[in-house]
């Protein structure tokens, strides 16, 4: 067993406690070099955790050069202390972010859109509205805005089929903080979440003492047993790309009747469809049994820190009463910019903008890549997942990185699913950044 301590009562995440204090055993050399560590499972029971806690830690230190995964062997650790530095206290302390691999440039990553340049004018523009509009005296509405709960809700019913009174709406700083106001209004228990699926949603959930039960991305599910809520991306599932089908979708509301749970439904980039229209919301489905996560990050920039939340009735109140208590809400100044962004067809322009640019780039990612990877799902969106075996995926990241760009592995994305590959992003880079960053992958795949 290793020799480290994990303080619940920490607003430190639980994997980042386990990772700060493995890589503080290496530093101080009570940990060397070709040690071979407990298996996730075993040290998960021996903390008293769930094994999502060591796997997310074990990911983290393997992604830093700490570790190593040997197929079929084990866990070992790979890095040497410095024999010089000073030995750190083996203590849980929140670390600083640090930044990316030395001469990278450009990041091939899900989550930064396109962003039109000839669109710069209207975005000025509602800042400048901003600047001379007259904010709160006080805390303004936990709700958000009215008149952009109002836009929200015309907008959500016209791209998404969704009949909203503009008072179920809570605009939230985003997804996650959507999670985090949901969460303690829960019945206790653990959440499902998609595996592989979004890193933060399985971060957020394990923050708040959670257990995290690993749901197969590409399985129907039956029975959600003992758990309080299901977390899925049914438009685009995040990272796969799959459309959840009509039928998975029933049988999922199916079951979180008969579990009395709740299906969270974060519909991240559902209107980044260029095969076919966006598929409706699941919440068109069971208004009563649907939490509707939806965000501007994708459409606008993720920068800017909106999102939108339409729970049930009995939710809808406690996470308000909650926000009022704590005068939690999105910063107005992005409220109101977003507001003009709507009221002007800003935003309706930079989404068919964007769309046209994905359309044209996922098929040249797809022929580049397909001669050397299977496509997991189909293209839509602003990236696409490929299959291959985490060697070949890693070779082909570490060769992109060379080339001056960050491309995601998708087993970082897993928990248990076992499932490798590269995630390509291709919306917060020019024509020219996306052909070179696919030749140094090409390149590497086929060596």
């Amino acid at each position: 067993m290793l020799p480290v301590i994990l303080d619940r009562t920490s607003s430190e995440p639980l994997p980042a406690q386990l990772a700060g204090q493995v890589r503080a055993l290496v530093l101080v050399g009570t940990l060397g070099t070709g040690d071979r560590l407990p298996s996730s499972r075993a040290l998960a029971a021996d903390l008293g955790v769930s094994r999502a806690v060591t796997e997310q830690a074990y990911d983290q230190l393997t992604a830093e050069g700490w570790l190593e995964a040997r197929r079929g062997s084990g866990t070992y650790v790979t890095a040497t202390r410095t024999t010089n530095a000073a030995a750190p206290q083996v203590t849980s302390r929140p670390t600083a972010p640090t930044s990316g691999p030395t001469g990278v440039t450009s990041g091939l990553d899900t989550g930064t859109p396109f962003f039109d340049p000839r669109l710069e004018p209207g975005w000025r523009r509602a800042w400048r509205e901003v600047s001379v509009a007259t904010p709160p005296r006080g805390y303004d509405d936990p709700r958000g805005l009215l008149e952009l709960r109002e836009a929200l809700a015309a907008r959500l019913g016209r791209t998404r089929g969704l009949d909203l009174h503009p008072d179920e709406i809570i605009v939230t700083a985003g997804t996650t903080d959507g999670l985090r106001a949901l969460l303690p209004e829960l019945r206790p228990g653990p959440v499902v979440v998609e595996d592989p699926g979004y890193r933060a949603a399985a971060e957020t959930v394990l923050t708040y003492g959670r257990e995290v039960i690993d749901l197969p991305a590409v399985e129907t599910v039956g029975d959600l047993g003992d758990a309080v809520a299901a977390y899925v991306t049914p438009a685009h599932q995040h990272p796969l790309g799959r459309v959840m089908p009509a039928a998975d979708r029933l049988a999922l509301l199916e079951a979180a009747r008969r579990a009395d749970a709740v299906v969270i439904e974060d519909d991240y980039d559902s209107e980044f469809r260029y095969d076919v229209a966006p598929v409706p919301a699941m919440a068109r489905l069971d208004r009563s049994r649907v939490v509707y996560l939806g965000t501007a990050a994708k459409s606008v920039v993720p920068t800017l820190r909106l999102g939108w939340l339409v729970a049930p009735p009995d939710l809808h109140e406690l996470i308000l009463r909650r926000r009022t208590i704590t005068h939690a809400g999105a910063a107005w100044p992005s409220q109101r910019a977003l507001l003009t962004l709507l009221r002007d067809g800003w935003l309706d322009r930079a989404v068919r903008s964007a769309r046209r640019v994905y359309a044209e780039r996922a098929p040249r990612v797809a022929e580049a890549m397909s001669p050397y990877a299977t496509l997991a799902g189909p293209l839509a969106g602003m990236y696409s997942t490929w299959l291959l075996p985490e060697m070949e995926a890693r070779r082909a990241r570490d060769a992109a990185r060379a080339a001056g760009f960050e491309i995601n592995l998708l087993s970082t994305y897993a928990r248990t699913s076992g499932l490798a590959g590269l995630v390509i992003g291709f919306g917060g880079v020019t024509d020219a950044e996306l052909d070179r960053a696919l030749t140094a992958l090409t390149g590497a795949l086929a060596r």
